[in-house]
């Protein structure tokens, strides 16, 4: 997918705001506005959805971490911030930034504080409590950060389409007497990978905590049980209500009760076609 068009659009839009030195959040919604910029997502793609909102999100970091001018680097954050609020998107697609990216946000807050433009720290803040950040615990290239996002994605449409076949599907009773759930839905790599993203969100609240209040946020990392470990205990619990069933039915898993199972259905339906044959 060409982004050029896309990030010319934003170049422009930045390099408006900063050719007046403007600063504020609310001069960057006046420029945003006389652009009529909400109309980018007028020309979005109808698929790599994720591709397209990580692309517009990471060319607005890039400003926002850069070593240009303060204006420069607060219009990034601005333009961040109003592509995250005014996306079409519901649930809205979260901004993935690296914990390299976050501390020198954190030296664009300190910057910000410096010359008074306390709207700065107060936006981070309302970023941060509401969840606006998917955090990373290493600094990625724009492509890899991207490839990143559309493999959970992957993972987690994976996972649900697996889910939806295993319970709709017209398959063997088998399928679902024998499946070890944790084995089906991978369930070593969502511990890990919850995990993984529980250290980085950690990390993220508390190097945010250095140039601004956190004391309202900080729940977000805190007291949340581990989805991995969510779903072990479900996992933990199928396996053993499976073998609850096996006692209280005296099967085993080799008797072959689904082919019994499947040989009784056909009797019986045999039995029902002989009938309305003789009606």
């Amino acid at each position: 997918m060409d982004m050029d068009s896309f990030k010319k659009d934003i170049d422009e839009l930045i390099g408006e705001f900063a050719k007046n030195e403007l600063t504020t959040l609310a001069d960057m919604k006046r420029v945003w506005l006389d652009r009529k910029f909400s109309y980018i997502y007028q020309a979005s793609p109808s698929t790599k959805l994720a591709f397209f909102m990580q692309s517009l999100f990471s060319h607005s970091i890039d400003y926002m971490i850069g070593n240009d001018s303060l204006s420069h680097r607060l219009g990034g954050l601005y333009c961040l911030y109003c592509l995250y609020e005014v996306q079409p998107h519901n649930p809205p697609f979260r901004v993935y930034i690296s914990l390299g990216q976050l501390k020198k946000l954190k030296v664009l807050v300190v910057d910000a504080k410096a010359k008074g433009i306390n709207v700065v720290p107060a936006l981070v803040k309302r970023m941060l409590d509401r969840n606006t950040f998917l955090f990373g615990a290493v600094d990625l290239a724009e492509c890899s950060a991207v490839e990143k996002v559309n493999q959970l994605q992957e993972v987690q449409n994976a996972r649900i389409q697996t889910a939806n076949e295993k319970l709709f599907n017209s398959t063997p009773i088998e399928s679902y007497v024998n499946m070890d759930l944790g084995m089906a839905i991978d369930l070593d790599s969502l511990k890990k990978m919850s995990s993984e993203y529980a250290a980085a969100k950690g990390l993220a609240i508390q190097e945010a905590s250095k140039v601004i209040d956190v004391e309202d946020i900080e729940h977000i990392s805190k007291s949340k049980e581990l989805i991995g470990d969510v779903v072990e205990k479900i996992a933990d619990d199928w396996n053993a209500q499976k073998e609850i069933f096996y006692r209280q039915t005296g099967l085993e898993e080799d008797e072959g009760y689904d082919r019994e199972l499947e040989r009784l259905l056909l009797e019986n339906n045999q039995d029902d076609d002989e009938e309305t044959d003789e009606e």
